[in-house]
């Protein structure tokens, strides 16, 4: 008699049995007995033995995985750094072959078509998997996975000889310090010296400060090509043959094109509705961007006389405007954010904002001395919520950058308790010296602030999977509440609880200075977006149509997107977009998407009240709750009552801009 399989092994067994008898159904007469068997293992696939053990292996492997890999980033030891990057290379293998069995893909499939009910988000997270193996080749034929994996050898190939080029870039300019007038002295006295002239490489950290500063034109127009030339004709023949080669591998998965693969499982599903989000955003900010470019041409006739404005003057004429139109020393505002308040000035205003408290666990067993662990609960009910770990002071072989890393995922177990989410916030602030509090510039400020809204979503999570942690979601959506929340940064009212001047906390930043910190934001923020607009216009065309000539694609962009603006002369910015090649490919466009939905919700629901936690209660229940258990643009058109618009991110531009 067949038993009931008990487990998610024995359910794949038995399915690859079935299936192996299907198969010789179509060649050779099979005995009743046989196929009895066959309809009966294929009628004991059922949610509790498919899809149950599969959500609970995921929320029980994750944290070991991540309890694995996350040393790598922040333990003092550099043996078990080494040893968990190791571990995380053997994982990253073995979880790419999984994504690959055959097997399991079709006890899940079979499960999938028969159509049982089992409630929104099971279907979801049923579909989810159905998609992730198909997306990786599952129903190929083993000629074609072969197939397969040689392009995405090659694709890897070519990605990391792109970055290589630009690594490898070693060019420079000799410049007399008459050509580099209005350069700072601490620029120039690190520069090497040779013939009596200074060596500028030609690296984004010396070329952005000459095109900021530098008052002689025509060094920054000579700078500005020699950089726009940088890896120049090997990178655009790399970057062509890579775009052929993902056509390729797109095409083999049942996709049109590249860019309907990359955006499938997105906010937009298809390219087409990302052509069209970039032209229309190109389109309405046309006005304010012109504006704007008025006021910079008019600059440069003071300055530099009749002469044609060109890309190489645009950092140096913003900048140039922002001294005359914001009065701001940023130097001096720094002395008002020292560590420890920025800290706890930011954990106030989340617990007040989102009702909920933090409390410091002060016994916890961390990885260095540094680290502090706090609970979270609900503030009303009294509820563990989860846990989180700040980070944040800087030591040698940690991790460089502001992040937000994942220890556990919450959710829903099947003996009905629930596995609380757990996170960590990394960053490198300055630690605190002679019992003063280190200072953080404000950019800093900001980047805590936004990495800190990442880990509340990832707390408030009450999704019923693992699969739907808020940190595991789609880049388009998973960026919208931090960008949100960003807007917190500038304004008086919560910029006041996360400052004090260094040498007398009780002394908050001035108003003034908060206002001006937002005009500064916001000041020609039209054309800072139609340079990016223009950019992943590139991307999005060149991985969505056959056979695009680079070259001719920027030239003909370039000056409808940039208001006339021409291309300098031998430069194709798709060569030294790194971007464009790895972790971008086909979605350049969502750092601007997620911004303009991030805009309509400030707008709409927290702009006139910053502070109000009615609002940020329903917010987290509405937005940051569901975590990817629900369509990203229902969660936000239902939170809205209404679909996005973008009209508020244009109208705010439009109003601040100049």
């Amino acid at each position: 008699m067949f038993r009931q399989p008990h487990s998610v092994r024995e359910v794949y067994i038995c399915l690859q049995h079935a299936g192996s008898l299907k198969n010789t159904m179509c060649n050779e007469q099979i005995q009743p007995s046989s196929l009895e068997i066959t309809v009966a293992c294929i009628l004991q696939v059922s949610f509790e033995n498919v899809v149950v053990p599969l959500a609970e292996l995921d929320a029980l492997q994750f944290p070991l995985v991540q309890a694995c890999v996350l040393p790598r980033m922040v333990s003092p030891s550099e043996d078990v750094r080494k040893a968990s990057a190791d571990a995380e290379k053997r994982l990253d293998s073995h979880f790419v072959l999984c994504r690959q069995r055959e097997d399991v893909y079709r006890v899940i499939k079979e499960f999938a078509e028969k159509g049982e009910r089992i409630g929104p988000e099971a279907t979801r997270f049923l579909e989810c998997l159905v998609k992730e193996f198909e997306r990786n080749g599952v129903k190929l034929s083993q000629s074609k996975r072969k197939e397969m994996e040689k392009l995405k050898s090659h694709i890897d190939e070519l990605n990391l000889r792109y970055l290589q080029n630009l690594s490898d870039f070693t060019k420079f300019l000799l410049l007399s310090e008459d050509e580099l007038a209005g350069m700072p002295f601490e620029f120039l006295k690190d520069l090497e010296k040779a013939d009596g002239k200074v060596k500028v490489p030609l690296t984004s950290y010396h070329v952005t400060p000459i095109l900021e500063h530098c008052k002689v034109g025509s060094t920054r127009k000579q700078i500005a090509v020699a950089y726009g030339q940088k890896s120049g004709k090997d990178n655009l023949g790399i970057l062509e043959n890579l775009v052929q080669l993902r056509h390729k591998f797109a095409r083999l998965l049942g996709y049109a094109n590249y860019a309907d693969f990359a955006v499938e499982p997105r906010m937009p599903k298809k390219s087409r509705k990302v052509l069209e989000f970039l032209e229309e955003m190109s389109e309405q900010l046309d006005d304010v961007a012109n504006r704007e470019l008025s006021v910079l041409k008019d600059l440069k006739m003071k300055e530099e006389g009749d002469a044609q404005f060109g890309m190489e003057d645009l950092l140096y004429y913003i900048k140039r405007a922002e001294e005359l139109k914001v009065d701001i020393d940023i130097g001096e505002i720094k002395k008002y954010f020292p560590v420890s308040l920025v800290i706890s000035g930011m954990l106030k205003m989340f617990q007040d904002l989102f009702a909920l408290r933090f409390d410091e666990i002060k016994d916890a067993e961390v990885w260095h001395d540094t680290v502090r662990v706090f609970s979270v609960w609900d503030a009303s009910s009294s509820d563990l919520l989860g846990y989180f770990f700040l980070d944040v002071f800087a030591r040698e072989g940690k991790y460089a950058h502001t992040c937000v890393v994942t220890l556990q995922n919450g959710c829903l177990c099947s003996n009905g308790t629930r596995k609380v989410p757990a996170a960590v916030l990394l960053s490198q602030c300055p630690k605190e010296f002679d019992g003063n509090s280190a200072l953080l510039r404000f950019p800093e400020v900001v980047r805590l602030f936004h990495e800190f809204s990442h880990v509340v979503h990832h707390i408030s999570n009450r999704a019923s999977f693992s699969r739907f942690s808020s940190l595991r979601l789609e880049g388009d959506f998973a960026e919208i509440p931090s960008l949100l929340l960003e807007n917190w940064c500038y304004e008086s009212i919560s910029l006041k609880m996360m400052s004090g001047f260094h040498q007398d906390i009780t002394k908050s930043i001035t108003s003034d200075a908060c206002q001006s910190l937002k005009r500064r934001r916001d000041l020609f923020a039209g054309l800072k977006m139609k340079q990016e607009i223009l950019l992943c216009l590139v991307d999005q065309i060149i991985h969505s149509s056959e056979n695009v000539d680079i070259d001719a694609l920027i030239k003909e962009l370039h000056p409808k997107v940039m208001l006339g603006i021409p291309l300098l002369e031998g430069t194709s910015p798709a060569s030294c977009f790194p971007r464009i090649t790895i972790g971008y490919d086909a979605v350049c466009y969502s750092y601007i998407w997620s911004e303009v939905f991030a805009a309509d919700l400030f707008v709409s629901k927290f702009k006139d009240d910053l502070l109000n936690q009615h609002a940020g209660l329903r917010f987290r229940n509405k937005i940051l709750a569901p975590g990817g258990s629900r369509d990203s643009l229902d969660i936000i058109s239902d939170y809205l009552g209404r679909e996005p618009s973008l009209q508020p991110f244009i109208q705010s531009k439009t109003r601040n801009s100049l």
